[in-house]
């Protein structure tokens, strides 16, 4: 049961759910009415945000954090950035990680480059340097960095450390980098809701079910987009640390902002077998916390789940699933055709053997599925059996070294290979598309962290499709042990329960991790491949800008997948303009050429020759009112997309600074689908434009003129922005908007970006 409360709460004693309108009951438990500013200050997160806030105001946050951790397709950019904006050293633990491309499989050294430019530069600012294979980003940091009270600032979506009583955020690089140059990450105080848990997970469930149900449940109607979720309630303690973390990574995709949970005698121990037993606190609500909204999950009715592609809310009881199974793979090949636009089939009917799905795939890996409770649990269950020599393969990777460890000492590494399954280190490539593509047309089941479009690796664009449904290790392990045939872990439920006390081993960090925090050597060089670019010059925004709309997608949600592909192109992360390249290759394929196009006419604006191909534009913008004796080198000019809801999914920065370095000045959206990726918007230097309205006055290749920009956001008037589509000799108003900003946000984007911002603080 997952019930969603309509509504404030009241969590009274942390046991007792009050509807907000039933607020009387408060002074039944407590003997007095209920304060509701106050109780705002009960919630757990409450009490961390303001011990990290340095803003003097609870309600406008400016967050200092206490550690940052990046991997290796975010790293080289964001350490160029500061370092073009004037950083000395790292002044806070900094951990660098090598997860994402550490297979080095594609551009030849550029993935080893970007991995010693990431040694040299811990070295010489005082980083952590983590090698490749050692571990995935985030079980690092929950083995060497999260504690109870804490804050971190991640350049990854992912970045959750809630279970361990660690507030984190993903956010993109530019956030990073204030950080490390002393500035803040600055925030309206967010909306708390509580996840309030009862009961106790059956043994055949697993977090990643918890966890789909949840996503399922809130991620469509955005019951807690931009909210903190705080779990607390009596079914916390029926879940060991190890278990909940499976739970707690999984939150980024119901779009939440961060998480964090109370802490007990499990979270004690977790941190003391990880060597760290001074990181523990007990925290728990106060006596009476209000909550802007309630999630009420009785654990002991959730069941095994399966997310369809594509995405992780697509979710169904695995049950319900093959009791439906003709309908709802109907429905995955239409969302296919959507996907493919028609360049690559994709079918799955023709998978129903016996009225059962013939997986062609399983994946157990990542800050998701590598836990060592997850392959232990597989382990049990494949334990004596095979995953048969058909078309069905299995890979396992252990989210960190230590885990890798311990499970082999235990025997569970051996069961599995015998099995038939292939143990492989630490990856977070099947999570992001660049390692287990399955075959053309193949169906993966995975318990990964996503399963958007291309995220498995196939190219659409080239005629090979394939897809991910998000499963729990458990289940994976039971469709494993049935031939691939898709199963729930229900139907092997004797396997379960028999998880043996996990043993922490330090020594592999202790070998090979670089730890250099307080001992920076500014004399160190650091190293460049042919590969490693500086970002490219951008100018500060002029008071008129010329906006050609170069792409108009009209889905509901658009991902940062499809705004710069995940997979192989993340080895050109640090390179921006080829990465650039690839900007919504997948979704627009033609967006790259018109907006090159684009910044060509800027630039011959910028060396003051004729643009004879904007006359007949330049003449519709002087019959503007106000307008009449506006001169061509007084507009700016740059490329802009449109997208509904752009923004879902991943952190990185690229999604937003790739279309800036190809001359982007805006998006024009009707929401963003995340914070961390309006703050990318910004922080590149664009203009975070809503649209009052439908897109309906403009298309592909119109053109948009946007006067007085420049002044509006230096008098900070951005709640109404006239702006005109130029259009069959024709100027046609159209209502922009933007949503509050700090004023910080302001300067960046009239400086032109970020980095443009910092020099000019020098």
């Amino acid at each position: 049961m997952v019930k969603l409360y309509d509504g404030g709460v009241y969590l009274v004693r942390g046991a007792e759910i009050v509807p907000e309108a039933n607020a009387a009951r408060v002074r039944e438990l407590t003997g007095k009415a209920p304060d509701k500013a106050e109780a705002r200050k009960g919630t757990i997160a409450y009490g961390i945000l303001q011990a990290h806030n340095k803003s003097g105001n609870p309600d406008a946050l400016q967050i200092k954090f206490d550690a940052l951790t990046s991997h290796d397709i975010t790293y080289v950019g964001i350490i160029q950035t500061a370092r073009a904006s004037g950083m000395t050293t790292f002044p806070v633990p900094y951990v660098l990680t090598c997860c994402h491309n550490s297979l080095c499989a594609v551009g030849g050294t550029i993935n080893e480059d970007d991995h010693m430019f990431g040694l040299t530069a811990a070295q010489k600012y005082g980083g952590i340097f983590v090698p490749p294979h050692m571990a995935v980003i985030h079980q690092y940091m929950r083995e060497m960095f999260a504690g109870c009270g804490k804050m971190i600032l991640g350049s990854d979506s992912h970045t959750r450390y809630g279970a361990l009583g660690t507030m984190a955020v993903g956010e993109g690089g530019g956030e990073l980098d204030k950080q490390i140059l002393g500035d803040t990450w600055d925030s309206a105080y967010p909306g708390v809701a509580a996840v309030y848990l009862t009961g106790k997970p059956n043994p055949w469930v697993g977090p990643h079910d918890i966890a789909l149900a949840i996503c399922g449940a809130v991620y469509k109607n955005g019951y807690v987009k931009n909210k903190v979720m705080e779990f607390v309630g009596p079914g916390v303690a029926s879940m060991s640390t190890d278990y909940r973390n499976g739970v707690d990574v999984m939150t980024t995709e119901t779009t939440c902002l961060s998480s964090v949970w109370r802490t007990d005698d499990d979270t004690k121990a977790y941190l003391t077998e990880h060597g760290r037993p001074g990181d523990y606190k007990e925290l728990n609500p106060a006596d009476v916390a209000y909550y802007d909204g309630c999630i009420e999950i009785d654990l002991s009715t959730i069941k095994p789940m399966i997310a369809m592609p594509f995405h992780p809310s697509n979710a169904y009881e695995i049950d319900e699933f093959n009791a439906n199974l003709t309908d709802i793979l109907r429905e995955a090949e239409k969302a296919a055709e959507k996907v493919s636009q028609g360049r690559a089939p994709y079918t799955l009917l023709d998978k129903v053997r016996d009225g059962k799905l013939q997986v062609q795939q399983g994946i157990i890996a990542g800050c998701a599925g590598g836990g060592y409770t997850n392959i232990v649990e597989a382990a049990n269950l494949l334990k004596g059996k095979s995953i048969g020599a058909n078309e069905f393969t299995l890979s396992v990777y252990p989210s960190s070294m230590p885990v890798y460890m311990d499970l082999s000492r235990k025997g569970a590494l051996a069961d599995l290979a015998a099995a038939g399954a292939v143990i492989k280190t630490a990856f977070c490539g099947p999570c992001f598309g660049a390692g287990d593509t399955p075959n053309h047309n193949g169906f993966s089941v995975r318990h990964t962290t996503r399963n958007f479009p291309n995220r498995e690796g196939s190219k659409p664009g080239s005629g090979q499709m394939s897809a991910v449904a998000l499963m729990d290790a458990r289940s994976v392990a039971a469709t494993a042990a049935n031939g691939g045939l898709l199963t729930s872990a229900e139907q092997y439920a004797d396997a379960f329960g028999n998880v043996p006390a996990y043993r922490f081993d330090e020594s592999p960090y202790k070998a090979r991790v670089y730890n250099g925090f307080g001992k920076a050597d500014l004399s160190k060089d650091l190293f460049y491949g042919p590969n490693i670019k500086d970002w490219p010059e951008r100018p500060a925004l002029q008071e008129n800008i010329l906006l050609k709309v170069c792409s108009k997608i009209l889905d509901e949600v658009t991902t940062t997948d499809e705004l710069i592909p995940s997979g192989e192109t993340s080895s050109y992360r640090s390179n921006p303009l080829g990465l650039a390249e690839f900007t919504l290759s997948r979704r627009d394929p033609e967006y790259v050429g018109r907006t090159k196009a684009v910044d060509a006419l800027e630039v011959a604006r910028e060396q003051g020759g004729e643009i004879p191909e904007l006359k007949d534009v330049y003449r519709v913008v002087q019959t503007i009112p106000g307008q009449e004796s506006v001169k061509p080198e007084e507009i700016e000019i740059g490329s802009t997309i449109y997208a509904n809801k752009p923004g879902d999914g991943s952190a990185r920065e690229q999604a937003a600074s790739c279309q800036r370095v190809l001359g982007a000045l805006a998006n024009i959206a009707q929401d963003y689908a995340t914070k961390r990726y309006r703050s990318n918007v910004i922080n590149w230097g664009m203009l975070p434009f809503h649209l009052k309205g439908e897109p309906t006055a403009f298309e592909v290749g119109d053109w948009i003129y946007v006067p007085g920009i420049g002044t509006a956001l230096r008098e900070n008037k951005t709640d109404d922005i006239p702006a005109y589509v130029l259009k069959d000799g024709e100027a046609r108003e159209i209502a922009l908007y933007i949503r509050d900003m700090t004023e910080n946000e302001r300067e960046i984007i009239q400086a032109g970006c970020l980095i443009n911002f910092n020099r000019n603080r020098k």
